[in-house]
């Protein structure tokens, strides 16, 4: 092989094996997160690392941003560990409740290539309007965990007085048990809306293995807001509390 093309393949690699060492990632909450870059779904949109922060005091940063010529978005999520059944709690800074109709805020479980194919084994708390197609911005939704199997879907509407508010999702092999509430908290008071899905056929319809936490802040189907605003969220706590 001629020598000069052997040190353009070697810079090329050493170049690529770069990019992918330099992967950003944050610490938060006690966990560590991959920020992640790039194009792809949901949306699709473009995801920029340069829209993910953890500040001074601790809190995760998620922005919506117009950089180099386009919309960009931004999305963490663990890369090895995965979490089981037990309680998943956010802590959020901001005003989910006054979105842009085609802003939406991502805090869930998701697959894994060995656990299950996409539209599968998904725990979802989500703020949205999906494009001003529904009044309510509370979703929460729980995909199946097998294939051939509809997904389950509860939308409430949800008007805050303040900026703190706090989302969970209880976990279990039979049930899943969905709370907003006012306020950041660790208790039950102030309850804005609940959702108690605990199905006959469980097995199927719950996911039964452990998976990956994600948080992702991201425009439905790629639409540029309504307003033509950028736009930000603040995760202040993520909480997992393992089942006895």
């Amino acid at each position: 092989m001629h020598s000069s093309r052997l040190l353009g393949i070697v810079l090329f690699s050493c170049i690529a094996f770069a990019q992918l060492a330099e992967a950003k990632s944050v610490s938060f909450s006690g966990y560590q997160w991959e920020v992640r870059s790039g194009q792809g779904g949901p949306g699709p949109n473009s995801w920029d690392d340069r829209n993910v922060w953890v500040d001074a005091n601790g809190h995760l940063h998620l922005r919506i941003a117009w950089r180099d010529g386009r919309w960009t978005t931004a999305e963490v999520y663990m890369p090895q560990q995965r979490l089981g059944f037990g309680t998943y709690q956010f802590k959020v800074i901001g005003r989910p409740d006054l979105f842009d109709d085609n802003l939406v805020l991502g805090l869930f479980n998701y697959t894994r290539p060995d656990v299950g194919p996409d539209a599968t084994n998904e725990i979802d708390i989500e703020f949205a309007k999906w494009g001003g197609s529904q009044s309510q911005m509370g979703n929460w939704a729980v995909y199946p965990a097998v294939t051939g199997v509809t997904y389950s879907h509860q939308a409430y509407p949800i008007s805050l007085g303040g900026t703190y508010s706090t989302h969970r999702f209880q976990w279990s092999s039979q049930q899943v048990f969905f709370q907003a509430l006012h306020g950041h908290q660790d208790g039950n008071v102030n309850q804005m809306a609940s959702w108690l899905f605990n199905p006959p056929d469980f097995v199927q319809r719950i996911p039964q293995s452990p998976l990956p936490v994600h948080m992702n802040f991201w425009l439905f189907q790629g639409r540029a807001p309504k307003n033509g605003q950028e736009a930000e969220i603040v995760i202040a706590e993520f909480k997992f509390i393992p089942a006895p």
